[in-house]
């Protein structure tokens, strides 16, 4: 059966596969998508997700596949991702499933969005499904909840962390927000930080607690990707469980109607 699901992406740099392999597995089990972002822009790649001859200088791998490239690209000019809402307009109520997609971007605009934690803690309390993938997992991390001594909603919880020894983090390291597509009015930002603005795996290993666990899996490929359930909460590493990712929400979504 068809569900209702609102997709919240960054305007800061989305990494293109992290919205797009997700997006296309949902759309493909013929699930209806609202896409949201804080600024009702169009969500743009990072000019370094379309690039396939982009190699991760951490991983010193190529993470960007040719076709992905050129599907994030067509989804980037067509009609798909062009008329997103604002978190603010959305409201949870109208939806079925909340899914979070990642990006550099997300650790700017998306971790500590007020509006963004209403739709998470307004699905958590209707026990919705709740995805997340990467960098936007620090939403959930974020998100407190009041009635539990403003304990994280993912207290508790196994949740999957982009592994420390893959952030960006080093002497002189540098992170720049360069989008593809960009535009006078959707130009995201010039900021520049000093490799990644703060080292997931470590405030997902404190906000699950003592009792929850935190998977950070620093062998995760392609062929091998980490994607878990922990109810209500699907979350995955990085862009290679992208795929991954998007796989595991449409399973979920199938076994909640048996």
């Amino acid at each position: 059966m068809s569900k209702k699901i609102l997709v919240c992406a960054t305007n800061y740099g989305t990494w293109g596969e992290e919205l797009q392999a997700p997006w296309d597995a949902l759309k493909k089990a013929g699930h209806e998508l609202t896409l949201a972002t804080p600024r009702g822009k169009k969500p743009l790649p990072l000019a370094i997700s379309v690039d396939p001859d982009f190699v991760d200088g951490v991983q010193n791998i190529k993470t960007n596949p040719p076709e992905v490239c050129k599907r994030v690209k067509e989804l980037v000019e067509g009609d798909d991702w062009a008329h997103p809402i604002t978190f603010k307009e959305a409201c949870m109520a109208d939806y079925d499933v909340l899914v979070l997609t990642g990006g550099l971007g997300a650790m700017i605009d998306m971790a500590n969005d007020y509006n963004l934690h209403k739709l998470i803690r307004d699905a958590f309390y209707a026990d919705k499904l709740i995805g997340s993938l990467c960098y936007a997992v620090a939403a959930l991390v974020f998100c407190r909840d009041p009635k539990q001594d403003y304990k994280s909603v993912v207290y508790g919880k196994t949740i999957t962390a982009h592994p420390r020894a893959w952030d960006f983090y080093g002497p002189d390291m540098a992170a720049t927000y360069e989008l593809w597509g960009a535009t006078p009015d959707n130009k995201g930002t010039d900021v520049v930080t000093p490799g990644f603005l703060y080292p997931i795996e470590d405030l997902i290993r404190d906000a699950v607690g003592p009792n929850g666990n935190c998977v950070a899996r620093n062998g995760a490929t392609r062929e091998d990707p980490e994607a878990n359930l922990s109810w209500p909460f699907v979350t995955a590493s990085s862009v290679e469980s992208s795929i991954a990712y998007g796989d595991l929400l449409v399973k979920t979504i199938a076994e909640m109607e048996k």
